[in-house]
């Protein structure tokens, strides 16, 4: 019997894609992926490096960018195409979500990459308005999923800011009030994942080992001390489960020189 296609979609938070554009040629090196998702490029759209990415063999591109902060792109090797109808979160135009439909084995997959806010450092809604966009931005994300029922063949992938489960940060009980794993947080995106998705990493890693995927910058040791957190997820939607084929985060990513605090994330799926 042939070998079943296979779809390898990686997703990493670049933190700045002009400055560690090279550094895509690591990550295409260790894990060939066939869709690269990014994050927090903070580059506006006609500004946008496609000569720099045309030798890395990615002929579709999409992206949503703006000066300075946010922005999020899809480097295809497969044919995509732009949704035309994803929301303006919380009305800010801030360039947090790409909806593309690639062309991959067996059908089109409707990929959906994130950004969320990172929500500042003030866990309290009334006395920090970035931890107030973040709630609101996931629970109208969720309320919007949750409209559309009965979802198939799609993937929800990004820098999600928010670390879920008490093992996907170094220390459940002295992170409770720390944004990114607050419990009104942790609700908001459970409630999310929720509505149509399944966790596509968490399927191979069982809940009770610890796993990240971001290390802080002012960590000099981060390997020794390693006090991570996973803020980066990959989702699928229930009939794409018997399909996922494997994981990797490329922990290793982290120690190259100029590179971001955040690791990529790959999923595998057999289509």
């Amino acid at each position: 019997m042939p070998a079943r296609p296979r779809l390898r979609i990686a997703t990493w938070n670049i933190n700045s894609l002009r400055l560690r554009a090279p550094l895509l040629r690591r990550l295409i090196d260790a894990l060939d992926p066939d869709v690269i998702c990014l994050q927090e490029t903070k580059v506006p759209d006609e500004l946008f490096p496609h000569d720099a990415l045309a030798e890395y063999g990615y002929a579709h591109v999409a992206h949503r960018g703006m000066k300075g902060y946010n922005g999020v792109a899809v480097l295809s090797r497969l044919e995509l195409a732009v949704a035309d109808d994803a929301p303006d979160w919380c009305l800010k135009n801030d360039r947090r979500h790409l909806l593309v439909t690639l062309a991959a084995p067996g059908g089109p997959v409707d990929l959906h990459v994130f950004y969320v806010p990172a929500g500042g450092d003030v866990p309290d809604r009334a006395a920090n308005p970035k931890y107030a966009h973040k709630l609101d931005f996931v629970a109208e994300a969720g309320a919007w999923f949750a409209a559309r029922p009965g979802l198939r063949r799609t993937v929800l992938v990004g820098d999600l800011n928010i670390a879920p489960l008490e093992h996907d940060v170094w220390s459940h009980r002295q992170l409770l009030d720390v944004v990114s794993h607050t419990p009104a947080e942790v609700a908001g995106l459970n409630a999310w994942r929720d509505t149509a998705f399944v966790d596509a990493v968490r399927h191979f890693v069982p809940a009770d080992q610890k796993l990240y995927t971001w290390w802080s910058y002012r960590n000099r040791d981060w390997r020794a001390s390693d006090r991570g957190r996973r803020l980066d997820h990959a989702w699928v939607t229930p009939d794409l489960v018997p399909a996922l084929a494997g994981h990797t985060i490329l922990k290793d990513a982290r120690d190259w020189p100029k590179g971001s605090d955040h690791v990529p994330v790959q999923i595998e799926l057999t289509l």
